[in-house]
């Protein structure tokens, strides 16, 4: 994955800080981590290729005069051609094919062109996929949840274990949401993580207040991918 996490050390002592400190009133683990980017999106770059090779031969089947007078100029005028023969439809239509997809290897573009939804439920499932690894039943009273940022995608999402989802339900999350983004956005990605473990912290220690039976059993510290 691209690294455009952009975190300092200090980002990860300010959010390792504030995962302690959150912890100090709950028995809920919260774990934090943050990735440049949750997917390639090479099948979707291959998509739009695909859409861009058809889009053109339907240009060139209706047009055909305009790619027809581009041959007789590279043959300085004595091409011959009265219509397109098919090895021209066939180059034509790969170099919009394989030119597209060479352009789409700039991936501010690509992200640019990749559907908001698609964005979404990619992030969504990278943070189920890595709540599974870091976080799922990883704790005596299912109590672990996850933060998890995702820098290119400009997007968050927060994975609870099973006792927390049990007795929080998912829009509760949202103000902690909005309070990282909003710092994200202003270039304070280690604060507004911070903030949103903070607000998470909160409504763990309402639901999940601290025991004595309860270690830490799941790492303060962010971790970056």
């Amino acid at each position: 994955m691209a690294k455009v996490n952009q975190f300092t050390p200090a980002d990860h002592t300010v959010v390792t800080s504030a995962v302690s400190l959150a912890e100090k009133s709950t028995d809920g683990e919260i774990v934090t981590i943050v990735t440049g980017e949750s997917d390639s999106y090479s099948d979707v770059a291959w998509a739009i290729s695909g859409l861009v090779a058809l889009t053109a031969l339907l240009v060139i089947s209706l047009f055909p005069e305009i790619y027809l007078h581009f041959i007789d100029w590279l043959a300085g005028g004595w091409s011959g051609i009265s219509a397109l023969p098919y090895w021209a439809l066939f180059v034509f239509t790969a170099l919009k094919f394989f030119g597209t997809r060479l352009i789409l290897i700039w991936k501010p573009l690509l992200f640019l062109l990749v559907p908001p939804s698609i964005k979404k439920a990619r992030v969504r499932r990278r943070a189920v996929a890595l709540f599974r690894v870091s976080t799922d039943h990883r704790t005596v009273g299912r109590t672990g949840i996850l933060l998890y940022l995702s820098m290119r995608e400009h997007r968050a999402e927060i994975v609870a274990d099973e006792a927390i989802a049990a007795k929080v339900e998912p829009a509760i999350w949202g103000n902690a949401m909005i309070a990282m983004i909003d710092l994200v956005r202003a270039g304070k990605p280690g604060e507004g993580m911070a903030e949103a473990v903070r607000q998470m912290g909160i409504v763990l220690s309402e639901h999940f207040p601290k025991t004595d039976q309860n270690p830490n059993e799941l790492p303060d510290r962010l971790i970056e991918l």
